[in-house]
């Protein structure tokens, strides 16, 4: 099989398009760090950073739940069960991600070169959480939160305390889709013994729990404005206006899916959360330079 053919059977296997969840909020981050323009040489280690990190994560995981996806009839099509491409390349592939990110660290600055490991340590560490721990959406919220926070090291180079209320919303916003697009497996999760929150409460309750994650995420993102001022940066009437509208796309995610009927799904977990994190890094990036 020709090296191409299995990158674009990687690429494909990983969703690489998912990576619109984070790379928005790392953006966003970065602007604000800055105060505006970031230095164009550390915006871009800063998306080299997210690409790396993202594509490491997902083809571990891949990698990693390779056995229940071959089991599981909604994920046997996927390209290592279904025999399109070897465990050794998504291995290779991952270890070659992994280099990427850390290679962008050591151009960024000392501090984000330090923490390169623990990042890698969190979002690889999500592949494991579903066997032990019904936390595993908030750890997968965690490790998509690393974006915000690493992208303020990389332009300021320490930690600050604004960046922690980035950190909260995005970790709050992710848990709360994933507890969403884990409804489809809550049989298969029982079965296998898998930890989930819908496998642990039912598809009723989790939808609840999703939506509590959302409504606390919707009530940070008003405090933002206040909190950013202490920072120089002041979030007006387009950051205002952009949240409405974000309250909006969650409430419709949340009416689309019900117990008995969960076949928009993917629709929720995809287009609608991708429409908000862009949504959100254009408002905030265009409030910042004006």
């Amino acid at each position: 099989m020709g090296v191409v053919r299995q990158v674009r059977i990687i690429l494909e296997m990983i969703k690489f398009e998912h990576t619109i969840f984070a790379l928005p909020f790392a953006v966003m981050s970065a602007f604000f760090a800055a105060g505006g323009w970031p230095e164009p040489r550390s915006l871009f280690w800063i998306l080299v950073a997210m690409i790396g990190a993202r594509s490491a994560a997902m083809a571990f995981n891949r990698l990693v739940d390779a056995e229940f996806d071959a089991e599981n009839p909604r994920t046997a099509r996927r390209a290592i069960p279904a025999g399109l491409i070897s465990p050794r390349a998504v291995a290779l592939f991952t270890a070659i991600s992994s280099g990427l990110l850390v290679v962008a660290a050591w151009q960024l600055n000392p501090l984000a070169l330090a923490l390169s490991p623990l990042a890698l340590v969190i979002v690889l560490g999500y592949s494991f959480t579903k066997r032990f721990t019904t936390l595993s959406h908030l750890w997968l919220g965690f490790s998509l939160s690393v974006a915000p926070m690493g992208a303020w090291i990389a332009i300021r180079g320490r930690f600050e305390p604004f960046p922690f209320l980035l950190v909260g919303i995005v970790l709050l916003w992710v848990a709360g889709f994933d507890i969403i697009y884990a409804c489809q497996d809550v049989e298969f999760d029982r079965r296998k013994g898998l930890y989930s929150v819908p496998a642990r409460l039912g598809v009723g309750p989790a939808l609840a729990l999703s939506a509590a994650f959302h409504a606390a995420m919707y009530a940070l993102l008003w405090a933002l404005p206040r909190f950013a001022r202490g920072y120089g940066i002041h979030l007006g009437a387009l950051y205002t206006a952009g949240v409405a509208v974000v309250g909006v796309l969650l409430l419709y995610e949340h009416l689309i899916v019900r117990p008995s009927d969960l076949s928009r799904v993917n629709a929720a977990f995809f287009t609608m959360n991708g429409l908000v994190s862009l949504l959100l890094m254009l408002v905030c990036v265009a409030d910042v330079l004006w």
